[in-house]
């Protein structure tokens, strides 16, 4: 029987989770987090009884249940011996404490969480050879297959695909314009408004960009980016000999979700394959990125090549920014003028320690916080 430990249960990720559980035979959910969520915590203490309840926000736990609480629950369960697999679904850099411990106890980590890699890579690269690291996100987890039994000297690129967003066709005048409700209409996925925001501006595929630096140890030179708005092309390979190794399949995310878990092996699903008879005429489509319009990309792309804590003040800046787009403080092209404007005055440049890359997130966030303030022009 293997045990999990599913960190942020009552999100996106960890509702697919349970659902890709409670098909598996002899898995067991030993333990579960939520942030807020009591009423989805209620549901799955009552479905699965796990024996570790952790609360990082203002959840109550189920009457008569111990919880355990913040970073520090977090961590004690995902080192807790009778743990086998920890997936990491939160919202947050407060993922990076549990898989970093569950790594250096030799686990499996089911990484779904993007800051985890975007703002502490180096130091997650430095344990994760003690444990097993399996990304879940459907891109990552495409590449990871595609890499899997080929030789590094024969990959020439390894391109991410995007859906393009809610915005793919629309001109940068309009999209100026755009309000929180219009960026929200994501056209393939159903997720949570916060990475949905950063589908609209591509920033989400820069983010992953840079997790793909850290997952494959691969330059931003040989990591490239094309817009797939059928979502069924996951991730390609460009190999020595200019052909093509794609992954495809559904855009249904149980399905990486079950690869990470399951991994090496591959299990049933009830999700039918993308062929006729199970879809219609298989056309698939790839055009450039267009960062003029969508400049997140771009962004991504100078922090990554900058390296050390730049990746980290991208990420805490834009999470600040996109929720003050929600809010209605900024304009929707406000989000990348206000990441643009902390990368440029960051100053931990030279940090070199875990601390520091914490303090270089804590400030970043403040001062996208101080810039959002006195943001001239209409909201």
């Amino acid at each position: 029987m293997r045990r999990v430990a599913l960190f942020g249960a009552s999100g996106s990720i960890g509702r697919q989770t349970l659902d890709v559980l409670r098909r598996l035979k002899d898995w067991r959910l030993v333990g579960v987090s939520v942030h807020n969520n009591t009423e989805a915590l209620a549901k799955i203490y009552a479905e699965f009884k796990p024996k570790y309840v952790v609360i990082t926000g203002a959840a109550k736990p189920p009457e008569g249940v111990k919880a355990l609480y913040g970073r520090e629950g977090l961590v004690e369960v995902a080192s807790a011996e009778d743990v086998d697999v920890v997936v990491v679904a939160t919202n947050g850099i407060i993922g990076v404490f549990p898989t970093m411990e569950a790594l250096k106890r030799g686990k499996r980590v089911a990484l779904a969480n993007k800051e985890t890699l975007v703002a502490f890579g180096p130091f997650v690269k430095e344990v994760a050879h003690l444990g097993e690291l399996v990304p879940i996100d459907s891109e990552h987890s495409s590449a990871f297959q595609l890499l899997n039994g080929v030789k590094r000297e024969e990959v020439k690129k390894l391109i991410l695909t995007a859906s393009g967003g809610p915005f793919r066709t629309w001109p940068k005048e309009k999209i100026a314009k755009a309000r929180p409700e219009d960026a929200l209409k994501h056209p393939t996925w159903r997720m949570g408004a916060k990475i949905t925001i950063d589908s609209a501006t591509l920033m989400n595929k820069g983010l992953e960009v840079i997790e793909a630096h850290f997952l494959f140890d691969l330059p931003a030179d040989m990591i490239d980016v094309r817009i797939h708005p059928q979502s069924a092309i996951h991730a390609i390979l460009l190999l020595k000999d200019n052909s093509l190794k794609m992954h495809v399949s559904r855009p249904d995310m149980r399905i990486p979700i079950q690869y990470a878990l399951t991994y090496p092996e591959r299990v049933e699903i009830d999700i039918p394959p993308y062929l006729p008879p199970d879809t219609e005429d298989v056309v698939f489509t790839l055009e450039m990125p267009d960062t003029e319009r969508f400049p997140a990309l771009s962004l991504a792309y100078y922090a990554l090549r900058l390296g050390g804590t730049y990746p980290a003040v991208l990420n805490a800046a834009n999470e600040v920014a996109v929720y003050a787009f929600l809010d209605g403080k900024l304009p929707f092209y406000g989000i990348t003028d206000v990441v643009e404007r902390v990368l440029g005055e960051n100053p931990y440049r030279k940090a070199k320690t875990f601390g520091e890359y914490l303090e270089a997130d804590r400030w970043a966030r403040r001062r996208a916080e101080e810039i959002i303030r006195r943001y001239p022009g209409p909201r």
